[in-house]
């Protein structure tokens, strides 16, 4: 069998978990044997995170296949992928290791199930170096769900940095077959909101300042519209220990949807906090692409699986999606192009990915 082994550096590019969590989904859902060496290997420390290997135990089970290498530290696993089999799938970090980081490598695999899936996610929801769970359900899902796919996202308990203790429930049904998506339109911005939140032992005074901070920011570059940021305090019984931060969403007249977020952390000021997420929206809105900077990577697995070709424009091309559609590339017979945009001004930064998709089929529906 080792002969056949499809080979992944995990250290190449992007060097960090994302290399795993691409190419084990894509080795689940093509019944690929993947070795994995050098994981994680451009972080300070290498090897599986508590994150990354409850991710793995996921796949692993979600699909009755063999993971070898499977613990904290390891540097090299080998995975032999079984059939995907739908039902109630669980992955607890038992840290604040993210739940949408859980969601993004499981979620293409349970779509290719014979059945529907509940995905049973515990960890942190609003964590650092990771989506926070409102972007997934604000900014992820209404995109995502393009591909002609549809799921469900119930935020059972929130849960932050140190401990987590968050939990999320994602339903979904199984597809026939991804629809390719074109996200080339940019339209101009309709509407501009977003929460602050606290939680815990923080006051309510808090999110109120991350929020009146961002709206000042966000006033001095768009005049014209109402920012409604909402300071919530997150319920005792709907969150776990302390934690802060904030997003805010813009929309568009063409359905197009952008992001900025923070967290808060002690010795952090919280106008600093509102400021980051408000600066981090208005530079997704500068580059005139049609997705924002955290989307695009998360995009390129769906478009190298759906049947067609797939259209996105962007801004500058992440590092995370150079390693997304390498990654693709090597395991998929899809077929990416990365074009600079010339119709634009030529002050803007903007890019057209474009992938013909494998058309990958659900042989079990």
């Amino acid at each position: 069998m080792d002969g056949d082994r499809v080979e992944i550096d995990g250290g190449v590019m992007e060097g960090g978990g994302q290399i795993l969590r691409v190419s084990t989904a894509l080795s689940c859902l093509l019944g690929l044997p993947l070795r994995v060496r050098r994981i994680r290997a451009g972080r300070s420390q290498p090897g599986l995170r508590p994150q990354h290997l409850s991710g793995l135990e996921m796949i692993r089970d979600l699909c009755d296949g063999q993971l070898d290498g499977g613990e904290i530290g390891s540097t090299e696993i080998t995975f032999t992928p079984g059939k995907i089999k739908g039902g109630t799938h669980i992955a607890d970090t038992k840290t604040a290791g993210s739940v949408c980081l859980l969601m993004q490598v499981a979620m293409p695999c349970v779509l290719f199930a014979a059945s529907p899936s509940e995905l049973r996610l515990k960890g942190g929801t609003n964590a650092e170096m990771a989506p926070q769970i409102d972007y997934t359900v604000l900014v992820f899902k209404p995109i995502i769900e393009k591909f002609n796919l549809t799921f469900d996202c119930d935020i059972k308990r929130r849960g932050y940095y140190p401990q987590g203790g968050g939990e999320v429930i994602v339903r979904m049904s199984p597809v026939k077959q991804l629809s390719p998506i074109n996200l080339t339109e940019r339209g101009t911005v309709t509407k501009i909101h977003g929460r602050a939140f606290v939680a815990g032992a923080l006051p309510i005074k808090l999110a109120k300042d991350m929020a009146s901070a961002a709206v000042r920011c966000i006033r001095k570059e768009i005049r014209d519209l109402y920012v409604n940021i909402q300071p919530v305090r997150e319920p005792d019984n709907q969150a776990f220990g302390t934690g802060s931060g904030i997003i805010i969403v813009a929309e568009t007249s063409t359905g197009c949807l952008f992001a900025g977020s923070s967290l808060g952390k002690r010795g952090k000021n919280s106008d600093r906090v509102g400021i980051e997420a408000a600066e981090m929206l208005l530079g997704n809105l500068r580059h005139g692409g049609a997705v924002d900077d955290y989307l695009q990577d998360q995009l390129i697995i769906f478009m190298a699986l759906a049947n067609g070709v797939s259209r996105v424009k962007s801004g500058p091309i992440t590092l995370h999606t150079q390693t997304a559609i390498h990654f693709a590339e090597q395991l998929t017979k899809a077929k990416f192009t990365v074009t600079k945009s010339e119709d634009e001004d030529s002050t803007k930064d903007t890019y057209f990915i474009e992938c013909q998709g494998m058309g990958l089929i659900n042989s079990s529906l």
